[in-house]
């Protein structure tokens, strides 16, 4: 299971005003920055109540005939989704990504806030695609929460659009590290 985020913020980190506002996204999202290939490749999305709402008041459902998981304890009413395949689902993340795994699911984009940062902090986050915007909001809903630990990146590739767009791609290889070390702690 690969479990990737692919997101645009504010060059001060923020993905959201604090309204959760997206206005300062470029209409569409701009120029072609890989989306359509990515989202091509995802099995499922997993996201957050509050992003669902805010995709809610899209003019277009965005995410086609993908399988969307909404993350909430919490029921309510999928009839205002136009065309989507939507579900809910509660749980931590491990146990989330568990589920899927065993629907099939081989790859999860993860989107939302909270979402991103919950599943960052429960170390099941194995990709991240983060597109700059050219703009400074100065407060809104950070990207990156508090983390438990360092998280270790390797930089995979940066790309720059003539919009002023900067997509980079990174693996996380922290995972890897503490598997290595509890590999040779169990003396495997």
């Amino acid at each position: 299971m690969t479990v990737s985020v692919f997101v645009g913020a504010s060059v001060d980190g923020f993905i959201a005003r604090p309204n959760g506002a997206l206005d300062f996204l470029p209409p569409g999202g701009g120029e072609p920055h890989g989306y359509d290939e990515f989202i091509a490749s995802v099995d499922a999305l997993v996201i957050g109540r509050n992003t669902f709402e805010t995709v809610l008041a899209f003019p277009e459902w965005p995410y086609g005939d993908k399988r969307v998981v909404v993350l909430s304890s919490r029921p309510f009413d999928f009839a205002a989704v136009r065309g989507g395949h939507v579900e809910q689902m509660a749980g931590s993340p491990a146990e989330i990504v568990s589920k899927l795994a065993a629907s099939g699911a081989q790859h999860l984009y993860v989107d939302g806030g909270i979402t991103i940062q919950r599943f960052l902090r429960a170390g099941l986050v194995q990709r991240l695609i983060i597109t700059r915007v050219p703009v400074l909001i100065g407060e809104g809903i950070p990207l990156f929460g508090t983390l438990p630990r360092d998280v270790r990146l390797h930089h995979m590739a940066t790309q720059h659009y003539p919009s002023g767009l900067v997509k980079s791609e990174y693996q996380v290889v922290a995972h890897l590290q503490q598997a290595s070390h509890q590999a040779a702690h169990d003396g495997t």
